[in-house]
């Protein structure tokens, strides 16, 4: 069907959960024929409109590549994504939840690097005496190499992580994180702080659009609806 208006929901999570709460309250009745493990729904006496669960970062993907229409996911996720998909997708509002911040985060027995300037020397001396560059494990490779290279640190190698991003300075696999928190509790319980001006980017959950399918009948409606 051209005229199909495919969203993107997250598939789990607390995002899942607060975007379910959007629909409800907008009295959308949200079908799914097998339940919560579905991954594609219906909503009642709405058969112009195609709900997807998929992964956050999955449904930023596909909002710029067309094959979805509107999508609920977080600000971070966008700003993570390459240029190219970015300029394709329309922010249509700021969600009051999924409220969190990318931020720098180092080992506490790291007491002398207290700021991002500190790191940077940290950064030369690794290089000098060890060799090495300062590997720095991320979800964020992006958002990270930008910011870090805008403070002026540039001796450091990326490490992408695969798992809970805190563990890495404890295994030998990383010196220091970027990592998203919204109350920096899970950094504090795995003896990680974050540096005084660590903070890369203020995160929250948004509904986005796909600029290329804005003019589908029904849409401009359900995006009022939505957003309101």
């Amino acid at each position: 069907m051209k005229n199909l208006i495919n969203i993107g929901i997250p598939s789990k999570g607390r995002l899942r959960k607060d975007v379910l709460k959007i629909f409800i309250k907008k009295k959308l009745k949200l079908i799914s024929e097998r339940g919560e493990r579905d991954l594609i729904g219906t909503i009642k006496n709405k058969s112009y409109i195609k709900i997807l669960y998929l992964h956050a970062r999955e449904i930023i993907e596909r909002l710029g590549d067309g094959s979805l229409d509107i999508g609920f996911s977080g600000f971070d996720l966008l700003k993570e994504s390459e240029i190219n998909i970015q300029s394709k997708i329309s922010v249509v509002k700021k969600l009051s939840f999924g409220k969190a911040n990318l931020v720098v985060a180092i080992p506490d027995p790291w007491i002398d690097v207290q700021t991002i300037a500190d790191l940077e020397e940290i950064a030369f001396e690794f290089r000098d005496k060890k060799k090495k560059r300062l590997r720095v494990a991320t979800k964020y490779p992006n958002l990270t190499r930008e910011f870090l290279f805008s403070k002026g640190v540039t001796q450091f190698k990326l490490i992408e992580s695969l798992g809970a991003t805190e563990a890495y300075p404890f295994t030998g696999s990383a010196e220091l994180i970027t990592d998203i928190t919204s109350t920096g509790e899970t950094l504090r319980a795995n003896n990680l702080r974050i540096l005084k001006d660590g903070e890369i980017l203020k995160s929250q959950a948004c509904i986005f659009t796909s600029k290329k399918n804005s003019n589908k009948k029904g849409f401009k409606n359900l995006i009022k609806l939505l957003s309101k």
